[in-house]
């Protein structure tokens, strides 16, 4: 079979890396791709500039395409598995009504309050002078979120009322690294450790992936802004088998019943961003309505299973049959970034060290394109190292020593993903 994955990310790197290993396909195409995605066995890359979802089902037809995977957002949120599925197309990923769970954080704590699912306390508002009244009579820190999309940027965390203040107006004012929103939702700040639970969803039928922890914060020890994602490990000790099924019984079944009773069926990916307090109880933070990025690449490094059977399984609504297997080794990832991000930063410098082969070491594309011959940066996170362990301390060193062979004007990391789990140093107050 012929599959179309569309984006161009880590997370689709990934994707990409392990459809190649199915025996059940025979071509990849991606658009609009990269030049690692292009590396990989099988895969042909579509160059689309600014696509459309007009575009990708273009795409699809031309190439008499059997399955669609959508690895980032935005095209769930425009509502292409509605279009793919109106022509009679193949297709994985929820539907337009369905992304509203992570195209809006406001639709999404509607759905959380209807169904008394953990989460924080919150109010939404559509106007600063209401929001910095609001705050007034609260304690810092509080977290401020504007509504929509915003490439995992859009979630401040605020200790100052001033500072909270001038944020909520330049939000209205379409200041803060281009977001503009129309709606702001302020909400508690809830103490714990953040994880991320990704399953697999097909109507009723719900089947967990590995667990997983991201780095969202840009420095070591957790300091800096919010980025998409610095670095991510699987599995984590924050989620054993008593927190699975209470995250599958209190959180997930809840979302998706209250998803039905105003006509919504879900499919695919469904990632709940949790916060986990010191009694192991979670609260979900926010939704996301495909496989996060870095938490991708190390969880599908540990995917043992045909991963194309997990996609066919749910586009065909039947995962009766999936059982999913993974290695019992860990997987760390580091994110290597552009000096600057997650603000502005410099591209086209020369990448250099990725020539070395590393056994049980992936290096997944993430902002990269060549250049007069040379592989250079095009992006604010750039590379990530993926490693394999015996044990997450095992997978860390290999990473980071990968890391450190890889060089370009500007690049900078953390040095600290997975170290408060390696040390058994969580902080939940």
């Amino acid at each position: 079979m012929d599959i179309l994955i569309i984006g161009g990310g880590g997370r689709e790197h990934a994707i990409a890396w392990k459809v190649s290993k199915s025996n059940k396909v025979s071509k990849i195409y991606v658009a609009p791709g990269n030049p690692g995605i292009k590396s990989e066995n099988k895969v042909y890359l579509i160059e689309v500039k600014d696509p459309t979802v007009e575009d990708y089902l273009k795409i699809a037809k031309e190439k008499n395409i059997d399955l669609t995977i959508v690895g980032p957002e935005a095209p769930l949120v425009e509502g292409i598995v509605d279009e793919f599925i109106k022509n009679n197309l193949l297709i994985f990923g929820p539907n337009k009504l369905a992304a509203q769970l992570e195209g809006s954080k406001n639709f999404c704590k509607k759905i959380l309050n209807s169904g008394n699912i953990p989460t924080a306390k919150h109010q939404s508002f559509t106007d600063s002078k209401t929001a910095t009244n609001y705050i007034k009579d609260h304690n810092m820190p509080i977290v401020v979120k504007a509504d929509g999309l915003a490439a995992g940027k859009g979630v401040f965390i605020m200790n100052n009322y001033e500072e909270t203040c001038e944020l909520i107006n330049d939000l209205f004012d379409g200041k803060i690294d281009g977001i503009k929103t129309s709606l702001i939702i302020i909400e508690e700040f809830l103490k714990g450790e953040e994880a991320s639970f990704i399953c697999l969803v097909s109507g009723d039928q719900i089947i967990p992936l590995a667990s997983s922890k991201d780095h969202k914060k840009l420095s070591n020890g957790d300091l800096g802004p919010n980025t998409g994602g610095m670095g991510a490990y699987s599995p984590t000790k924050l989620i054993d088998s008593k927190t699975t099924n209470m995250v599958i019984d209190k959180i997930i079944y809840p979302t998706l019943n209250e998803l039905k009773k105003i006509g919504i069926e879900y499919k695919g990916f469904l990632y709940a961003g949790l916060m986990i307090d010191e009694y192991k109880n979670p609260f979900v933070l926010e939704y996301n309505c495909r496989l996060g990025d870095p938490e991708a690449q190390a969880i599908l490094m540990r995917l043992e299973s045909d991963i194309v059977d997990m996609f066919l399984g749910v586009a065909n609504d039947n995962l009766d049959n999936i059982d999913i297997k993974w290695k019992n080794e860990s997987a760390c990832t580091v994110v290597l970034a552009s000096k600057g991000y997650p603000g502005k930063y410099e591209k086209e410098k020369i990448i250099e060290g990725l020539d070395h082969k590393v056994n049980d070491t992936k290096i997944f594309h993430s902002g990269t394109k060549t250049n007069d011959g040379f592989l250079v940066t095009n992006g604010g996170r750039v590379l990530s190292v993926t490693a394999l362990g015996v044990n997450l301390q095992v997978a860390q060193a290999k990473a980071y020593d990968r890391c450190n062979q890889i060089s370009w004007e500007g690049k900078i990391k953390r040095h600290d993903i997975g170290e408060k789990e390696i040390t058994n140093k969580f902080i939940f107050s």
